[in-house]
């Protein structure tokens, strides 16, 4: 509970946030030899059971970085997945990417946190390509379910 402007509000304690973080850093763990899907299928059902608890909390804002942050989880378990140079590049240029760029961001040195975050991911693995592969937006379910208290 708190206090702002007079009236009283809900909101998760940040014990709530650093343990759902903490099983999100489970679930996209790149040392679990899972599927995309698979790891979405997971996922989507943790979040949808700790947004069903928490959907009555004013936590508008921090939903949207916790979905920031998943996706950029997510964008890390892939090009993770896609460790080789040649892996790479041809999962890239599937997306669309051009034949020099692809071979250029292929050969990144850079960490997976790093590409994750960086001009590479929010170019090739968009917000919608995430939804085209199951991704479900904790945000929209977070907008749907709290209209609902």
């Amino acid at each position: 509970l708190y206090k702002a402007r007079g009236k009283a509000g809900i909101r998760p304690h940040q014990e709530s946030i650093k343990r759902f973080k903490d099983r999100i850093r489970q679930i996209t763990s790149r040392k679990r030899g899972r599927s995309i899907q698979q790891t979405l299928k997971e996922l989507k059902m943790f979040t949808t059971g700790w947004l069903g608890y928490f959907a009555i909390a004013d936590i508008k804002s921090r939903i949207i970085a916790l979905n920031e942050w998943t996706r950029r989880r997510i964008r890390m378990y892939l090009w993770k997945q896609w460790k080789k140079i040649s892996a790479r590049f041809k999962n890239l240029k599937r997306l669309g990417i051009t034949k020099g760029k692809a071979w250029e961001w292929a050969n990144t040195r850079k960490g997976y946190w790093r590409i994750a975050n960086s001009w590479i991911s929010s170019r090739s693995l968009t917000n919608e390509y995430l939804a085209s592969i199951g991704y479900d937006d904790i945000s929209k379910r977070y907008e749907a379910l709290h209209s609902n208290h």
